[in-house]
């Protein structure tokens, strides 16, 4: 197995991306696991930063144009990088050396298995379209991410995130059946349980969009639980959250301004007299495991959903750990076939599709 990571993504690259896949190559050694880290960017800045975080470079295991083998690390050589700043589709159309569009390649052609960024979330999606294609039968992709449930430490699964700003109710009951895959590959859950964000848990509820969207989901072969309103994710035993992209974003965004501000405010009123400074150090391990509820770093970032291939949204200020996270995580991606789950369920609802084209 061959995990690409983009050396040049994110607010610190490239160094805490380094850092992530020299972490993960340790551990992958321990396991004795078969897989390659391998870092796209500009080599020699790469392999530079290899050697200062104590990663022997002196002899390469494997070497050809453009590439070089480290013990299970490779640095795949890309002279380009899209930002931010730049329109992602005309960028993915003219940075064809770019870190992005060449490690996509490598993905469309079976040379790597999967591939993670911290970078552009737009260029990720449209060099995905552009390069990947979609899995037949699959309308739109989706963001997906893990958001944190209060009640038992553990993480339900919240998708579209902001892929698609405008939806139709096939895009929505897809997004169930991509989280069901995802979530039964990745965590070993049979038959998940999936419920749809909206103003009220009754199936008549909301606009039509979600009316109609919960029909579909009600008549498919997927474990799907109603409807479920956005004060009640925190606390859900449900394992996948499905809703549309522009809702999705708002929920999630919305989510975590409350959270660093209630944060922000307990630090602050920790800090205001002595009683409350030593009531602090009382209750420090309690306010740790607190703050580690909130905490995004080991989500292993965010699966782009509906490609033909396993690619992945790390955060953009993403720091080593979440890339060495990222890259462990995406090995069940990889390893159960989570791709091709999704096309057999797509397949397997195939009739509800053509029903809503006929209704539309």
């Amino acid at each position: 197995m061959k995990i690409i990571v983009d050396g040049m993504g994110g607010d610190n690259a490239p160094q805490e991306i380094v850092k992530g896949a020299i972490m993960a190559a340790h551990e992958l050694i321990q396991l004795d696991d078969d897989i390659i880290v391998s870092i796209i960017g500009p080599e020699q800045r790469i392999i530079s930063c290899l050697k200062q975080n104590g990663w022997d470079c002196s002899s390469p295991a494997e070497k050809s144009e453009g590439r070089c083998r480290f013990s299970n690390i490779e640095v795949i050589d890309a002279t380009e990088v899209i930002t931010n700043d730049e329109a992602p589709a005309m960028a993915v159309r003219k940075k064809k050396d770019s870190t992005i569009v060449k490690a996509m390649t490598l993905l469309k052609s079976g040379e790597a298995d999967a591939f993670i960024s911290a970078g552009s979330t737009g260029a990720l999606l449209a060099g995905g379209l552009v390069t990947l294609g979609r899995i037949k039968g699959i309308r739109r992709p989706a963001i997906a991410a893990w958001f944190p449930k209060m009640h038992n430490g553990g993480t339900t699964l919240l998708l579209d995130c902001g892929a698609n700003v405008e939806a139709k109710p096939e895009f929505i009951f897809q997004n169930g059946i991509m989280g069901a895959m995802y979530v039964e590959g990745v965590k070993g859950i049979k038959r998940p349980e999936v419920r749809l964000l909206n103003i009220g848990a009754e199936s008549s509820k909301g606009d039509e969009l979600h009316k109609e969207a919960h029909r579909l989901l009600a008549g498919s072969n997927i474990n799907f639980g109603g409807n479920i309103e956005g004060r009640d994710v925190a606390v859900t035993d449900c394992e996948v959250v499905i809703t549309d992209g522009f809702s999705g974003n708002i929920f999630l965004k919305g989510s975590e301004g409350v959270a660093l501000a209630i944060m922000s405010q307990i630090k602050s009123k920790l800090r205001e007299g002595l009683r409350a400074k030593m009531g602090a150090l009382l209750a420090y391990n309690k306010l740790s495991e607190l703050k580690e509820m909130f905490d995004y770093s080991d989500s292993g970032g965010a699966p782009i959903l509906g490609l033909k291939g396993a690619v992945l949204k790390a955060h953009g200020n993403s720091k080593a750990v979440e890339i060495y996270y990222a890259v462990m995580k995406a090995i069940p991606y990889v390893r159960n076939d989570v791709t091709q789950m999704i096309a057999d369920a797509v397949t397997q609802n195939a009739d509800l599709f053509r029903t809503a084209d006929e209704a539309e």
